[in-house]
């Protein structure tokens, strides 16, 4: 049987990887949830990083990670696996043998990570798009890190317990009982100084001049009233890419926005600003 004993292992401390700058505040969250043993839930503004969070912490700490994204559609028992009777019958009506009914079990996402052989990162995303039982339906698996396969009665216990990430767009209201298990984090807009030290990683050649530019714009938009869709903290590098890609210089940059489409995402943004401009 799993205990939380097995989980008594060192870890190296997560702090950001050389391509995903983590605030401490977000650091402390990972490393809690990892020494707890608990699912990290994460919420935020989208482009805050809530997903590639997942795929460098699998990667600081040197951990295949295993995805499902979740859609509206989605049950939870397809995370643990899938009963392809489509299959069985299409073999059985042309002479196939289907006495084996495990090879007709496909995991899913869950049921891959804890039939994993090692520690392996579990990326929950957008939990909030299923149906609203989802979360409770997960609870057993998540707390007992095992499940049994109905068909072949085979029963699938984690040799080491994932770290699991969740994420939320807080589209609707979690369970109550889900959110006890989780270790909660909301992940806030990055400061000035945070958003300096994200853009410079992905953008390292950029004179301050031009960075302080940039951003004045950026935080400029944001704080434009009556913007139905702020720009999130993925635009900037996406619109100074453009820029440098066209030979815009970044230095000249003002009044106007050049690919304004990189930052806006609304037709309504963009007459707002056009209104703006011309005031």
């Amino acid at each position: 049987m799993f205990s939380h004993d097995d989980d008594d292992r060192t870890f190296d401390q997560f702090r950001g990887t050389d391509t995903y700058i983590a605030s401490e505040e977000l650091r402390h969250a990972v490393n809690v949830a990892v020494a707890l043993a608990r699912p990290l839930l994460v919420r935020g503004e989208p482009g805050t990083g809530k997903t590639v969070l997942a795929e460098n912490l699998a990667a600081s700490l040197k951990l295949p990670l295993i995805r499902w994204h979740v859609k509206s559609t989605t049950k939870a028992k397809d995370g643990l696996y899938v009963y392809d009777t489509v299959a069985r019958l299409h073999d059985s009506r042309f002479g196939g043998d289907v006495k084996d009914i495990a090879k007709y079990i496909r995991l899913g996402p869950l049921g891959e990570a804890l039939d994993s052989p090692t520690r392996v990162v579990l990326l929950i995303d957008e939990i909030d798009k299923a149906d609203i039982e989802f979360p409770n339906d997960l609870l057993l698996e998540i707390d007992a890190m095992r499940f049994r396969i109905d068909e072949t009665g085979r029963e699938v216990v984690a040799k080491q317990r994932p770290v699991v990430i969740i994420t939320s767009n807080n589209e609707k209201e979690l369970p109550d009982a889900f959110l006890r298990r989780c270790v909660f984090h909301y992940i806030q807009f990055p400061t000035r100084e945070l958003m300096t030290e994200i853009v410079r990683v992905h953008h390292p050649d950029l004179t301050d001049k031009v960075l302080d530019n940039a951003l004045e714009l950026f935080f400029g938009l944001r704080a434009t009233p009556k913007l139905r869709k702020k720009p999130s903290p993925s635009d900037p590098i996406d619109w100074i890419s453009a820029l440098n890609k066209a030979g815009v210089d970044l230095a000249r940059v003002s009044g106007g926005i050049p690919f304004h489409g990189t930052l806006l995402k609304t037709e309504q943004d963009i007459e707002l600003l056009g209104k703006r401009a011309k005031a």
